[in-house]
């Protein structure tokens, strides 16, 4: 296979600012509470945090969003939240970052997610989690899709980003999935493993290796069972192409048309994994539109979630720092 060339890649990163992404997907918000721990407490085995700041991010779908922004692109978002102040502060944050919100609809049946991470000396503590994950009512996903249809035009790209929290049933993504196929836009898929058929027909998919490993119904134990889960993957999804992301491992790309290769990570040093996949599926559904071929986008999406893992909470990157990266050349 044809060796990626770092300036092409610079060049293709800054073709990034002209394309437009729509988003669609399960929309939260990552909230964050800073402390530190110098006890346990007498109530209970568990330490006691003393809290510094808090903090509040986009997440799930969301965090697509804010990585394409970074990135340089420009964005849309479809979704749902609630009718309720955290759906409210979560339009206002994406605003804030330049992201269209016209197609976040409100559902006054459920609440906004909202996941709250509490992290002492750079380690999460607890987790807890704000949802109602049931299917969303057949009225409002009937309704995004008629937006989406509308304005499928104009976009350069789809990525349907899968958190299994009721939004993607089988009738809008594959209504998504046939739209983009109608305006021949390229579209990605970022699933939860047991919703892997409803993205059927997308352009390309990018489970982690647990993922993959779930949706191919086989353990990935070695490169023979990789390879193996990988082209099943490709024949029974009827997609162009399935990268894997294997963490310290990298990535492994299969196409249809071309083969499999592998890529080394280019991580430094890991702190934290949240978000990692948002930054991947990102970067690379912004290359594809910008006319990069697979091997180029998963080397770009490569070289982003190598910068993004390095940093403590759900991170994003810039096109400065992508092309400061691929300077460096560590996947080759």
């Amino acid at each position: 296979m044809k060796q990626v060339q770092a300036a092409h890649l610079k060049r293709l990163v800054n073709k990034f600012s002209n394309k437009k992404i729509l988003v669609v997907g399960d929309v939260m918000l990552d909230e964050y509470i800073w402390g530190s721990v110098s006890r346990i407490s007498p109530e209970a085995p568990i330490p006691v945090v003393h809290v510094n700041k808090e903090s509040a991010l986009p997440g799930g779908a969301a965090n697509v969003a804010k990585n394409i922004t970074a990135l340089g692109g420009k964005v849309i978002l479809a979704g749902v939240v609630g009718r309720d102040a955290t759906g409210h502060r979560i339009k206002a944050l994406l605003k804030k970052e330049g992201v269209n919100t016209d197609l976040i609809l409100e559902d006054r049946s459920r609440p906004t997610i909202t996941k709250t991470r509490v992290i002492a000396h750079s380690q999460q503590v607890v987790r807890i989690d704000r949802e109602s994950a049931g299917n969303l009512r057949p009225a409002i996903i009937t309704e995004i899709l008629t937006k989406i249809a509308k304005l499928m035009k104009q976009v350069d790209g789809v990525i349907i980003s899968d958190y299994n929290k009721g939004l993607l049933t089988e009738s809008l993504s594959q209504g998504v999935i046939s739209l983009a196929r109608q305006y021949n836009k390229v579209i990605t898929g970022d699933p939860k493993p047991q919703n892997i058929f409803k993205f059927r027909g997308v352009t390309l998919i990018s489970p982690n290796q647990s993922e993959a490993s779930i949706a191919a119904a086989m353990p990935i134990t070695n490169r023979a069972s990789l390879l193996k889960a990988g082209k099943k993957m490709l024949e029974s999804l009827q997609c162009e192409a399935v990268l894997i992301t294997r963490g310290e491992e990298g990535m492994s790309l299969f196409e249809a048309k071309s083969g499999t290769s592998h890529i080394h990570t280019v991580a430094q040093e890991v702190y934290d994994v949240s978000g990692a996949g948002d930054t991947v599926i990102s970067a690379l559904t912004l290359a594809l539109a910008s006319g990069g071929s697979f091997k180029e986008a998963a080397v770009a999406a490569n070289c982003a979630a190598g910068i993004t893992v390095g940093e403590v909470g759900v991170a994003t990157t810039t096109q400065a720092e992508l092309k400061k990266r691929i300077g460096e050349e560590p996947w080759k």
